[in-house]
């Protein structure tokens, strides 16, 4: 399996103090990665310095071989590096369906059809408001943008955070959907359930730096690295 993205050495600032010190990982072709960690470690941080948001001070990002180093963020989206990031950032006094028709691209995998076939309650809400949806389907709202984008690699930030379990349940179906199609994902998430659920491979970032690195497997098994590292069981 070759890797679809390839983050080597990264160190990234906010002003002059330095957040992530030295992170490296990659994600695979039709992989589910994730990124974890305590609050604060640096797990956003890496997904804005991957995005363009954060611009690195030193170390490498490749997508598919292409250099991505440096790109402002509007290039790196350009480009396949799509983030939906844990603001959601919905148009609140925009029609669901008008949020959707603002992001397509063309020659992005999916349509407006498909996204209502992977996300129906999407269609049964296509004439409301952004701001009149909830908490889950506005989740839902913002993956489904970022699709209609043409992501070449996909990465969410705390895509299950404060929803009810049946929409969780509803998120990660979604996301399976997502990864079978070939998009690749790097996911930032607390529910290590869902993690778990999804992940092929696992990273654990602490103080700006990867600590550990594991596959899906190995992570269930390895209560000692859990407890060490995120304080919490699966």
């Amino acid at each position: 399996m070759s890797d679809a993205l390839i983050v080597e050495d990264i160190h990234s600032y906010y002003g002059k103090s330095h957040i992530i010190q030295g992170l490296s990982l990659r994600v695979g072709e039709g992989e589910i990665v994730t990124l974890l960690g305590r609050n604060g470690a640096g797990k956003s941080t890496t997904l804005k310095s991957i995005a363009g948001l954060v611009t690195p001070r030193r170390g490498k990002i490749t997508l598919y071989g292409t250099d991505m180093t440096g790109l402002a963020a509007h290039k790196s989206a350009q480009a396949g590096l799509t983030l939906v990031p844990e603001s959601r950032g919905i148009f609140h006094l925009l029609t669901v369906e008008e949020n959707l028709k603002i992001s397509q691209r063309k020659g992005a995998q999916w349509s407006l059809s498909d996204i209502y076939g992977i996300f129906p309650r999407l269609e049964e809400r296509r004439k409301n408001g952004g701001g009149q949806l909830s908490g889950g389907e506005q989740q839902m709202l913002a993956i489904a943008r970022a699709l209609l984008c043409g992501p070449k690699l996909l990465m969410l930030d705390e895509p299950v955070e404060g929803l009810a379990p049946v929409i969780v349940d509803e998120i990660v179906t979604q996301v399976k959907k997502v990864r079978d199609a070939g998009v690749p994902i790097l996911l930032v998430e607390q529910n290590l359930a869902v993690c778990a659920e999804l992940a092929d491979r696992h990273y654990i970032v602490e103080l700006g730096k990867i600590v550990h690195e594991s596959s899906a497997a190995d992570f269930v098994r390895d209560v000692e690295i859990r407890d060490r590292y995120l304080g919490v069981g699966v």
